[in-house]
């Protein structure tokens, strides 16, 4: 168990991928923070099945965008397991659209919620993240594809992998700030939209011709999460399958 004792923050975790990074790491021994914005139900289930495997995990609702409530993520973090070892920044939306018919409402959503909710939480892991942390940020393949429809996403995700880089060398006290960059998964976020055609054309791009599972992605962040990678910092890891 890598990740055991570690207190870990999954942002945007009640569906998806971060539904199944926070299930692998409390399986791993993490007492994890299963956040969401408007998905109580959801987050409920997923702590939930942590629980039932006898796993450690507690529910604190935050939207990510909104600075306040980020700070109160983090204090009640702080306040119910005494400390905070490892940040996650899973939560995320996606318009697909070209860029013609986007409004500027799209645009200040995706980036309020995409680069603005990365930017709030590492302002505070800097003073609240224990020594010797880590900080997981998710970026995207796409923002090497530069996929039709998808450049407000993928502009987005560009900005998180430029954060990232630059932060890892600002935050000091022996913190590792990597990002993971996601190719297709089949995760309702993706799914939702596209017609079989667009998917088998999505999983044909890669070597193993198929989506990544949500589990593919979490293994990834579990190494990363664990004290094995701490001599990467300042990378964005492709998860892709030899997509990208």
């Amino acid at each position: 168990m890598k990740v055991k004792n570690k207190v870990i923050i999954v942002t945007g975790s009640s569906k998806g991928i971060g539904r199944e990074v926070a299930i692998l790491l409390a399986e791993n021994g993490a007492k994890v923070v299963v956040n969401h914005s408007n998905s109580e139900d959801a987050a409920a289930k997923t702590v939930e099945d942590i629980l039932i495997k006898g796993g450690e995990a507690l529910v604190i609702k935050a939207d990510v965008s909104q600075k306040d409530q980020v700070t109160h993520l983090f204090d009640k973090t702080i306040e119910a397991f005494g400390k905070i070892d490892v940040l996650i920044n899973n939560a995320g939306i996606m318009y697909n659209e070209f860029l013609k018919n986007q409004s500027q409402e799209d645009f200040t959503k995706i980036f309020d919620v995409n680069v603005r909710g990365v930017f709030n939480t590492l302002q505070e892991a800097d003073s609240k993240l224990a020594d010797n942390g880590i900080i997981i940020n998710f970026s995207s393949s796409t923002a090497k594809l530069m996929f039709p429809k998808y450049a407000l996403y993928s502009a987005s995700k560009a900005a998180v992998e430029q954060i990232t880089k630059v932060f890892s060398k600002e935050i000091g006290r022996g913190i590792s700030v990597n990002a993971i960059a996601p190719g297709a998964t089949a995760t309702e976020l993706f799914l939702n939209g596209k017609s079989q055609e667009m998917i088998d054309k999505l999983s044909a791009m890669n070597a193993f011709n198929r989506l990544a599972e949500p589990i593919d992605i979490a293994r990834v962040v579990l190494f990363l999460a664990s004290d094995d990678s701490k001599w990467i910092s300042g990378q964005v890891i492709g998860a892709n399958g030899a997509l990208v």
